[in-house]
């Protein structure tokens, strides 16, 4: 009777009572059940149902999955208690506390070790992202052969450039040339100059002309005047230079290269050009530039020992020159014939009157 009276008993007997029959339970949990409640009907918002979800989670053992410690290791902890803490006052300082993760009892060997492998790794990192680049993956072969074969002529005329400042350089201190003399390296010097720069003009205006080709192709759609201008604009910047004399052209052509290199990576990147466009005109501008950086240096090296040959500008400026010379010498003939004829008119009068 005393089991009867105790508080856990009586639940288990409620419960028991009023657990309901299996089929109804079965049908329950299969079914959508609304809340029931003593509430009015008047709520401002009803109750949603809920739905008894067939799962449930049962806990295996008294506190689920969770394995209680019940007894203590005296005899282990006790041994520990025993051990004493090694000092290592090297390591521990004030600003112990703010070092970073790994720090702290890294010997010197190992930390620079470590530094060592992390630039190396740095190196080989930037060593492949140039490789990569430099070896146009993705490029069209077709594109990649007429591409290198369109930078040779443009290197040809920037190594000649240097090696006739070599020749005349080695002229003016051995008093020989060792293939040709100083005479004959400063004709072929002239002879290059509007070579190299008549062909980057032609190179400037056939990559402003891609972009028109592009813009009838429909690639990336139709752009009009915005992609048109690019052939025009690159055009009109090449052709002046030819005017110029040699190392203000050869810098002028140079930003323009760096221009248009600009213009098409932004193209690329816009689709207006082939995702590999960009990669391909650096390596081709790379080229290009290099080209031109070694001309001005090879003929800065020999600036004060060679003539300039006059240039096209010059030629125009001597032809107009000319060309009012002559009309001042036809004027002066005009006049002395003009005068001379006045004066046989007067010496005929002079005879009839006599």
């Amino acid at each position: 009777m005393a089991m009867l009276r105790s508080a856990a008993t009586r639940s288990l007997l409620r419960s028991l009572n009023t657990r309901q029959p299996v089929q109804q339970q079965f049908r329950s949990q299969l079914s959508t059940l609304s809340a029931s409640s003593a509430r009015p009907t008047t709520a401002l918002r009803p109750f949603a149902p809920k739905t008894v979800s067939l799962v449930r989670w049962q806990a295996t053992g008294r506190y689920g999955d969770r394995q209680m410690v019940d007894e203590i290791d005296k005899a282990n902890e006790t041994e520990l208690q025993k051990e004493k803490l090694q000092a290592t006052p090297d390591i521990v300082s004030t600003e112990s506390s703010t070092r970073t993760l790994g720090e702290v009892g890294v010997q010197e060997g190992s930390q620079k070790e470590h530094d060592d492998h992390e630039m190396m790794g740095g190196i080989k990192s930037d060593l492949s992202t140039i490789r990569e680049t430099f070896s146009l993956q993705g490029v069209p072969k077709e594109a990649y052969y007429v591409g290198m074969a369109g930078v040779i002529p443009y290197a040809a005329t920037s190594l000649s450039t240097v090696y006739c400042a070599w020749e005349i350089n080695r002229a003016a201190a051995t008093g020989a040339g060792f293939l040709m003399s100083e005479r004959t390296a400063e004709l072929a010097l002239h002879a290059i100059e509007p070579l190299q720069i008549g062909y980057g003009a032609v190179i400037i205006s056939f990559l402003g002309a891609i972009h028109w080709g592009l813009e009838w192709a429909g690639f990336g759609g139709y752009k009009g005047y915005s992609r048109y201008q690019i052939g025009v604009v690159s055009t009109a910047l090449a052709w002046p230079t030819i005017l110029l004399p040699a190392e203000y052209a050869l810098i002028s052509q140079f930003l323009i290269f760096n221009f248009l290199y600009y213009t098409d990576s932004r193209a690329s990147k816009r689709g207006w050009a082939p995702a590999w466009y960009g990669v391909y005109r650096f390596v081709l501008t790379f080229i290009v530039g290099s080209a031109i950086v070694a001309s001005l240096i090879g003929r800065g090296q020999i600036a004060d020992r060679i003539g300039r040959l006059p240039g096209p500008g010059d030629r125009i400026r001597a032809l107009r020159q000319q060309q009012e010379e002559m009309v001042v010498e036809e004027e002066e003939a005009r006049r002395n014939f003009l005068g001379s004829s006045d004066e046989e008119e007067e010496e005929e009068e002079e005879e009839d009157e006599e």
